[in-house]
């Protein structure tokens, strides 16, 4: 049996998978990094942790998975997408990265509106967002020059990450959507965007397709990770698209939903001129000449991270959702909005704060809990009430992540977005894309479709409850009617809380 392994750079650790040519997971190994919020708004993390916490991983899995290193051929990555790592000629790191949860950018990304108009959705199928790349690099330029002056090329996180790993400097396009520079169509960086804000050409990496063959295993990580200096490492993708390749998300008619620590709703494009009028975004799929549209949630897993970590910190997450199904539909009157960071998707808002609506001495802490699935649920509807609106049929979803491990939570998304909800049996969200990746680049199977054919398989199929969805609709209209009656006092709050006039 051969094997291949997937790469997942995720924003609080990297989960390394070893799956056979079956799509079977032989081992699963994750390790954690801290995030550095040096002030709010801000987020950041040191790349080192990215690349000694994968070498930990990667040495954990050759020593503890019993499959001979000459029998693992290929490696992939999916990773957080819009980080920003800055490089000198050495190659070496000048600053922290700016992650893709970082919104200290608002005044660069105003400045972006100004200058480029709907050039900007036409380029890049996008609007300016704090999330997006290119602000973090405007936003270098004004606040530390120097660093973006010593700077000879910029990468995102995995990319980092695969740097380190074969030597070799590269950029994917579907993470390169992510930048905000890339014309989507055209696929190349976008001289209009550069010139526009004085960027250097240069510092783009060279741009290649997600299963591109990129190079080898350094003799040095081998030697520290056991992995044969043979293995093939193919160039991966950005974590949504990888989400999407490791889900069956390669043609139209079936959706994704991912719940980790932001949420995504997902939909394949045949479209690549779908104008969406930057409502949701559009950028490239990691399946070639493809594309994708999303809506993202910036708290999604983090909203019940944040209030298990706050107000139940000893209790285990499978108690607290336990708790949350002895409440009722709509947590006994009780709203959670999910904005503890802002929010993407529909509002594009880094200055909204979440809420709980509707608190009374009656309410549990199961009612909270249950609040807050069911205010991450109901901000991720937002994203598919677009599309529909838009035309698109959404009938059938897969769930991967964090929301596909609850049965309440899955019957949940069944009944908000009143479609059938898939689970998977082998779920390993992006992991499962990268290892797909380096599966179809080593020729095991003739495309990611017929991959897909092979290692996804249905587990369990929830359909949404008429019952349900009836009354989950009155309160998703309560839902959204919190964030205008809500939004000019977050403002102030904001401002107050950063000494802002």
């Amino acid at each position: 049996m051969k094997y291949v392994i997937g790469v997942d750079l995720g924003t609080s650790s990297v989960k390394v998978l070893l799956v056979n040519q079956e799509g079977d997971v032989h081992y699963s190994v994750s390790k954690d990094y801290p995030l550095i919020q040096q002030q709010p708004g801000y987020s950041e993390q040191n790349p080192e942790y990215w690349v000694q916490q994968t070498i930990a991983a990667l040495k954990q899995l050759v020593r503890d998975a019993n499959v001979h290193p000459n029998d693992i051929e290929g490696l992939s990555f999916s990773g957080q997408m819009h980080g920003l790592v800055l490089l000198d000629e050495n190659h070496h790191v000048i600053r922290n990265a700016i992650l893709w949860n970082d919104t200290r950018t608002t005044p660069q990304c105003k400045s972006i509106d100004q200058q480029l108009g709907g050039k900007l959705l036409e380029i890049t199928k996008n609007p300016a967002l704090e999330g997006f790349t290119l602000p973090k690099i405007l936003w270098v330029k004004e606040n530390e020059p120097a660093y973006l002056e010593k700077t000879n090329v910029f990468l995102l996180p995995k990319d980092y990450l695969r740097y380190r790993l074969t030597g070799a400097i590269h950029m994917d396009y579907s993470d390169a959507a992510g930048t905000l520079m890339l014309d989507v169509v055209n696929k190349s960086w976008s001289t209009d965007i550069l010139r526009t804000f004085e960027i250097p050409a240069a510092i783009c990496p060279p741009l290649v397709e997600t299963e591109d063959f990129v190079g080898t295993i350094l003799p040095e990580i081998a030697t520290s990770t056991g992995l044969s200096s043979a293995t093939k490492v193919f160039a991966g993708g950005a974590d949504n698209a990888c989400g999407a390749i490791g889900a069956g998300i390669l043609s139209e008619g079936i959706a994704l939903c991912s719940i980790g620590t932001s949420g995504v709703f997902l939909s394949y494009e045949n479209d690549k001129n779908k104008n969406y009028g930057g409502k949701v975004h559009l950028f490239n799929h990691g399946q070639k000449d493809s594309y994708y549209t999303m809506g993202v949630t910036l708290a999604a897993g983090y909203s019940l991270t944040w209030f298990k970590e706050t107000f139940a910190k000893e209790q285990s997450f499978d108690s607290l959702l336990n708790e949350a199904a002895s409440s009722s539909i709509g947590a006994n009157g009780l709203i959670f909005t999910p904005f503890l960071v802002g929010e993407r998707t529909p509002y594009a808002d880094a200055k909204i704060r979440g809420t709980f609506t509707g608190i009374d001495g009656s309410h549990q802490k199961g009612d909270f809990t249950r609040a807050v699935i069911e205010g991450i649920v109901f901000s991720i509807n937002e994203s598919v009430e677009i599309f529909r609106n838009y035309g698109k049929n959404i009938d059938s979803v897969i769930s991967i992540g964090g929301g596909a491990k609850s049965e309440l939570w899955l019957q949940i998304q069944a009944d908000v977005f009143n479609a059938r909800v898939v689970k998977l049996q082998n779920e390993q969200g992006p992991g499962m894309g990268a290892a797909m990746i380096a599966a179809s680049g080593l020729g095991w199977f003739s495309s990611l479709q017929a991959c897909a054919d092979v290692f996804i398989k249905a587990d369990k199929v929830y359909e949404p409850k008429s019952e349900n969805v009836q009354r989950y609709k009155e309160f998703y209209q309560v839902y959204k009617d919190v964030y205008p009656h809500t939004v000019a006092i977050n403002h102030q709050l904001f401002d107050l809380r950063h000494g802002n006039k």
